[in-house]
């Protein structure tokens, strides 16, 4: 049997089974089921299997936004994608190249995402061939046909029959066996599956454990003798010599956690930022570390600002809907100002909006949220290890000036896996302790700096370093104050925090020529897909660079003049934006993507956008197009 798969461009043909295996550069594999069937553990599992054996590696989780979605229906998709390599890979990919299906209607929503292209191969099990129902042999019968209408090359494959030798309910063991037909396509280390696999199952016992492993070796043989494809995809080659390690955002946030030193973390389970508490719950203990779940998002942070407060700089983990019910307290840690790390992993709103899929979402709310004047930091990290060291950076930043920072990831970040160096620990990583020694009580509890803004903050149980703490409007005493010179002296201290911070970031650096026609700017998990998009274009020698953001608030300096090198400044976010062609829609009344508002409203340069709210990462074949529609028009 022969195919094609397209790779950076390049036809690669894929040969039969028989002789060694073809090395590719790269290939994207997704498997896809109803909920509860373990398809992305499985997923999860063959990626952490192909970090460790040196392959540059991407995840991204397949979702449904109900708990209990309809079994067997294209809504209820459920599993995970993995984009693997022989170079670093940061971000999902367009197209798969393989998928293994325990269903057939599952794959309609895939397809109506574009998560398909002609010559995909599609591994299905063809258990629902047989149904006893007419209606659901029909129903598959007729998808198959469809699906080879739109090109796919269709492989049906009785893996429930071959499940059911070993266990009894396949739902229970149907991923392990498909882990192993996919670790013998692509020419995974066994010994280094079964270890991952007994890693998983270690809390259940051998017996679990040996279970596994048999579902695991008879998947292997039987894609060795049943299926027609054999790859190999030769590790990275890194030159540095460092140790990797493998996890995904909300346990490098975790991680991130520990290292900076913080204490304790409040929160109330929200998706997509559960999980962080999940594993933080597991191993904090062991560092002197606390969990408190709240009763609801406000108590979450309540609790966290009160433990600042009392001198252990805080965090709290949440999503959209819990950053809005968080909103007042936020506030308060502004006019108190109180040190505090927020993360929010950010999903799709407004409301409940998409709570299992990816939006850029919470920008401008973090920025404007609160009523009335709220400076504080914005960060976002880009990559899966910044959203380890970022945690870090906020406590520092957070306590050096005594202001809430807020952590931007999203949904992409938290659940993709990804390897990365392994970080050197560093002990200035730590908050220095808590200063008990007597506190000068001629020295005010907001000593404000007329230059920083910045004072030294008193902790209670410091000898008189007693004060009373407000949210309302107060002196430099931290006595309530409404008179007019009180309220417009301390809100310039706040803000002037702000621009002390600025005074010390550095200029962001370009990627890519310096000048030209355009220039892309993003923030947040979508810098991989925009490099790797405006890399294919300026390899035809299309006049693009893309810039990165980090710091939202303050904004890095330099941009005026970065921006004043090309023709036209856009930026590329998952978060809505009208486009300029839509129905009503003008340059007076257009709304921009939220980033761009931004831009447009600090440097007063015409700052374009291009914007998306699928609900799914952003892809480099996506943005190429939209980039290259945007070339075009500039130079015609």
């Amino acid at each position: 049997m022969t195919t094609h798969s397209e790779q950076s461009g390049n036809v690669v043909p894929m040969q039969d089974r028989g002789g060694d295996a073809l090395r590719i550069p790269e290939h994207i594999v997704e498997i896809v089921s109803d909920s509860g069937e373990g398809a992305q553990k499985c997923g999860q599992t063959f990626g952490t299997i192909s970090g460790k054996m040196g392959n540059g590696v991407w995840t991204v989780e397949i979702i449904p936004a109900e708990i209990q979605p309809p079994a067997r229906s294209p809504a209820g998709a459920s599993g995970i994608r993995i984009r693997l390599g022989s170079s670093r890979v940061t971000n999902m990919g367009d197209e798969a190249d393989l998928v293994v299906a325990f269903n057939e209607q599952v794959l309609f929503s895939r397809i109506a995402n574009g998560a398909y292209k002609e010559g995909t191969i599609v591994l299905l099990d063809n258990k629902w061939a047989s149904d006893p129902q007419e209606k659901i042999r029909q129903q598959y019968a007729a998808a198959v046909a469809e699906f080879q209408e739109h090109g796919l090359v269709v492989h049906e494959l009785p893996l429930e029959e071959e499940c059911l030798k070993l266990v009894a309910n396949p739902r229970r063991g149907k991923n392990m066996f498909v882990l192993g037909m996919i670790c013998q396509i692509y020419s995974r280390d066994t010994d280094l599956a079964k270890q991952e696999i007994a890693h998983t199952f270690a809390a259940k016992g051998d017996k679990v454990i040996q279970a596994n492993h048999d579902l695991f070796d008879a998947g292997y043989r039987f894609a060795a003798e049943q299926v027609p494809y054999h790859w190999e995809i030769p590790p990275q080659e890194t030159g540095h010599g460092r140790r990797m390690m493998i996890s995904n955002g909300n346990q490098a946030v975790g991680l991130g956690v520990m290292a900076a030193g913080m204490e304790l973390v409040s929160m109330y389970p929200i998706t997509p930022a559960t999980s962080a508490s999940h594993y933080i719950a597991e191993v904090f203990d062991g560092v002197g570390g606390f969990v408190h779940q709240a009763e609801d998002e406000i108590a979450a942070i309540g609790f966290a600002l009160g433990a600042s407060f009392a001198g252990k700089t805080a965090c709290t983990i949440t999503s959209g809907p819990g950053m809005a019910l968080k909103t007042e307290m936020i506030g308060l840690a502004v006019m108190a100002e109180i040190p505090i790390v927020i993360i929010d992993v950010q999903r799709g709103g407004p409301s409940t909006g998409l709570p299992t899929k990816v939006e850029q979402a919470d920008l401008l709310s973090s920025l404007y949220g609160e009523p009335g004047d709220a400076p504080k930091v914005v960060i976002a990290p880009a990559t899966i290890e910044e959203c380890f060291h970022y945690v870090i950076l906020a406590r520092r930043l957070a306590e050096t000036f005594r202001i809430p920072v807020i952590m931007l990831t999203d949904a992409n970040l938290a659940t993709g896996v990804q390897p990365y160096p392994r970080p050197e620990l560093n002990e200035e990583w730590l908050g220095a302790p808590v200063d008990q020694s007597p506190w000068d009580p001629s020295v005010p509890p907001y000593d404000w700096n007329e230059e920083t803004g910045l004072s030294q903050r008193p902790i209670p149980g410091q000898r008189r370093g007693e004060y009373v703490l407000t949210g309302l409007a107060h002196t430099n005493r931290s006595k309530v104050a409404y008179d007019s010179d009180s309220n417009q002296r301390s809100m310039e201290y706040r803000s002037r925090k702000l621009a002390a911070l600025h005074r010390t970031l550095k200029r962001p650096q370009v990627h890519g020529d310096d000048e030209g026609d355009l220039l892309v700017v993003g923030w947040g998990s979508t810098r991989g897909a925009i490099e790797e998009a405006v890399d294919l274009l300026r390899s035809e020698g299309r006049r693009v660079s893309s810039l990165h953001l980090h710091f939202l608030s303050p904004l890095e300096p330099g941009l005026p003049e970065i921006f004043g090198r090309f023709k036209q400044v856009m930026t590329v976010e998952i978060n809505y934006s009208d486009r300029a062609d839509a129905p009503l829609i003008t340059p007076e009344n257009r709304r921009y993507a939220q980033l761009a508002m931004v831009l447009r409203a600090q440097t007063l340069v015409d700052v374009d956008c291009w914007s998306v709210v699928y609900g799914h990462p952003l892809q480099p074949g996506m943005l190429y197009q939209a980039i290259e529609a945007k070339l075009n028009t500039l130079n015609n």
